[in-house]
């Protein structure tokens, strides 16, 4: 008899003691290979040596806070392709808008409830390991996004995405010249409630198209609706 294959690794970070034991736990239970940081500095460290598939953190952590260490994932090759789940107790809405756009995928504020931590978990890991759909390569203008390998060019130029990242411009490539809402787009790609955040969906359209440079100018704002990517002849 095979045995089952290894779920991913997952780095959770916090200094609270009794968070990172709950949440390891819920998280172990499910299968996946946990991980822990308690500072920033260790979890950086500590990703750069592990490469976790995903890294749930912590905002308000002693030494570097999480955005720091969020940033510097992004700025690392190494690490950019780590997805990211904030866990904080700041609720105010410029500490989400700030999270998202350095490149969280999600942002969950305490106090929260495990069962819905492992599925925001279980659907971000989807998001970066879905199946590619038939035809690999899709190619609009200057714009180029391989399906079974997970990458996006520009001119030929990688651009490193995060898997949400990934998943959003692939959705709205696939669906070129119909406009996607934001609710649509949240529980597409999110797998989210449509009456929760739409917010998110602007700050990671606008960290896109800053990503994506030239070819950003291919997603439009649809005022009112939300967004659509350019169809070839409208390019």
């Amino acid at each position: 008899m095979t045995e089952p294959k290894p779920r991913e690794r997952i780095l959770v970070v916090d200094d609270e003691p009794d968070i990172v034991a709950l949440v390891v736990y819920h998280l172990a239970k499910e299968g996946y290979r946990v991980s822990s940081a308690s500072s920033g500095s260790e979890a950086l460290t500590t990703a750069r040596r592990e490469r976790p598939a995903l890294m749930v953190l912590d905002l308000m952590l002693p030494g570097l806070s999480g955005f720091d260490v969020l940033e510097q994932l992004r700025a690392d090759e190494a690490t950019a392709g780590i997805a990211v789940l904030m866990l904080t107790a700041r609720k105010e809405e410029p500490d989400r808008i700030k999270g998202l756009s350095l490149g969280a995928d999600d942002y969950l504020t305490k106090p929260f409830s495990p069962q819905e931590l492992v599925l925001r978990v279980k659907a971000i890991l989807r998001r970066s390991t879905a199946a590619p759909a038939a035809g690999e390569m899709l190619v609009i203008g200057a714009l180029a996004i391989d399906r079974a390998a997970h990458t996006v060019s520009v001119r030929g130029s990688d651009v490193e995405l995060t898997p949400t990242e990934f998943k959003l411009l692939l959705l709205l490539a696939e669906r070129r010249g119909r406009v996607q809402g934001r609710a649509q787009l949240l529980e597409n790609v999110w797998e989210a409630a449509p009456d929760i955040q739409t917010r998110t969906v602007d700050m990671h359209v606008q960290r896109l198209r800053t990503k994506l440079g030239t070819a950003g100018d291919l997603i439009e704002t649809v005022r009112g609706f939300g967004y659509r990517l350019k169809a070839p002849r409208d390019a």
